[in-house]
């Protein structure tokens, strides 16, 4: 009775819900964890708790039907009476089990059911990847790699219940989650793909009282397949790279190993002051698309460069006194929680320049409020106090500006056991410096787009 009760009850449940299951999604994260996963739970809960109930009560069953005149036609009754409900229990159940199994795979379940992956969703908002699905790349195709899912996501509901969660989460290098490139990215990209040389321009503002701007353009080799560049020389044809990582967040690489199976070169680097046993003592991973591109999907900024591209954009005024040295230092100082930051960031604003420009402060308070909302906002995107997520905490693999990056190996440090060979060092093997913090270069004119290209985030 109790089976038959949970069953109907999910069942009109279902029906309520049929408009939202149709979608397939709904506004708000916990309806959908109510209607996706919550009901399909209490209905097969129910369909599990009607045998066992009939077992149980096996005997009383049939001392009742043995009772009754016409007991074949009972029993044809009570049999067209539950292949009807089987399947009318199938249809639902398999549209539940379909649902449920749809929902747990999307942003919004990974992102904001689960209050603790917060950081990691406002970050997927502004990246590349935002229309993207976490499972596209947390989770490995077929059956075993869903499982795998499962199970490690059950664990961390496990730790969230019971308060147990590392603060910050550990990212996927950090706790070896990675899904392979091969699995992931290069269901889309081919590593094999000639990009060439496009160009970059960055755009930067000093912190002096006119944020005085400049501009770095650089010609990034990036290459791919056989033709070289930064892709082709790491994940070309037979080129195969093994590194063993010292620290969790694999920002400290004692030694490297480059094979190439088409020229049958293999070379073995060792850090200085490294230990020749550094591959034995540990953990040693083959190179992919993420140990570079490791905030594809997640980017955090660091502050100054968030600070810029807000001028650059128009969300700050770029013509504010110091107003970059002053955004910045007020995004960097700690507050209690994001909401305490929203409060007191845009009046620390205001309260800089009715001190120290008064005159400009009643003349431009418009703009002032709209350089702090940019700033709050800059501070809620990228910092989460409760989570102990903070400025640098998530380090960009990508390039070498605002974490070793690039460097953790192409340090100059790294060598054979000979010392004739030492993985280089030289920028133009990445890039070709057009030029570098410029006010004004030359080459943006020669391009044409000294006027019209506003920047670029790096």
């Amino acid at each position: 009775m109790v089976g038959v009760t949970l069953v109907t009850l999910a069942g009109f449940s279902w029906l309520f819900a049929m408009p939202a299951n149709i979608r397939g999604h709904v506004q708000n994260p916990y309806i959908g964890l109510l209607v996706f996963v919550a009901i399909p739970i209490v209905f097969f809960i129910g369909l599990a708790l009607v045998p066992v109930g009939i077992f149980l009560a096996k005997r009383k069953v049939r001392q009742e039907f043995e009772h009754l005149p016409d007991r074949q036609n009972a029993w044809r009754r009570a049999g067209l009476f539950f292949g009807i409900m089987t399947l009318a229990n199938i249809i639902i159940g398999s549209q539940l089990t379909y649902r449920s199994v749809e929902h747990m795979e999307t942003v919004q379940f990974c992102g904001q059911t689960c209050h603790v992956m917060k950081p990691e969703f406002t970050a997927h908002l502004l990246a590349p990847h935002q229309q993207v699905e976490c499972a596209a790349c947390h989770v490995a195709p077929g059956a075993s790699g869903w499982f795998k899912a499962k199970m490690a996501g059950t664990n961390q509901l496990i730790a969230v219940v019971f308060n147990t969660f590392p603060r910050p989460i550990e990212s996927a290098l950090e706790d070896n989650r990675l899904v392979s490139s091969a699995a992931t990215c290069e269901q889309c990209h081919a590593r094999n793909l000639f990009i060439g040389s496009p160009l970059k321009v960055i755009t930067k503002y000093n912190e002096d009282e006119t944020n005085s701007r400049t501009e770095t353009v650089l010609m990034m080799q990036v290459g791919g397949g056989r033709f070289g560049g930064i892709h082709g020389a790491h994940m070309g044809p037979g080129v195969q790279i093994r590194y063993a990582a010292q620290d969790k967040k694999r920002q400290t690489v004692p030694w490297v190993e480059y094979r190439n199976t088409d020229t049958n070169v293999t070379r073995t680097y060792l850090a200085d002051g490294a230990k020749a046993d550094a591959a034995t003592a540990f953990p040693v991973f083959e190179m992919q698309c993420a140990d570079c591109h490791n905030r594809a999907a997640h980017s955090f900024e660091a502050a100054d460069r968030a600070v810029d591209d807000a001028i650059t954009t128009g969300r700050i005024a770029s013509d504010l006194p110091f107003v970059k040295k002053t955004g910045v230092a007020i995004i960097k100082t700690a507050y209690a929680t994001n909401d305490d930051a929203g409060r007191k960031i845009p009046s620390a604003l205001m309260s800089f320049y009715q001190q120290k420009y008064p005159d400009l402060a009643g003349k431009r308070a418009a703009d002032i409020q709209n350089a702090g909302k940019a700033l709050a906002s800059i501070y809620e995107h990228n910092v989460f106090p409760d989570l102990k997520v903070s400025w640098g905490t998530y380090q960009n693999n990508l390039g070498h500006t605002d974490a070793p990056g690039c460097f953790r190996c192409h340090d100059g440090s790294h060598s054979t056991a000979d010392k004739k060979t030492t993985i280089s060092q030289d920028c133009t093997l990445c890039h070709q410096s057009l030029a570098m913090d410029e006010k004004s270069p030359e080459i943006l004119k020669t391009l044409g787009i000294a006027e019209t290209l506003t920047g670029v985030r790096q």
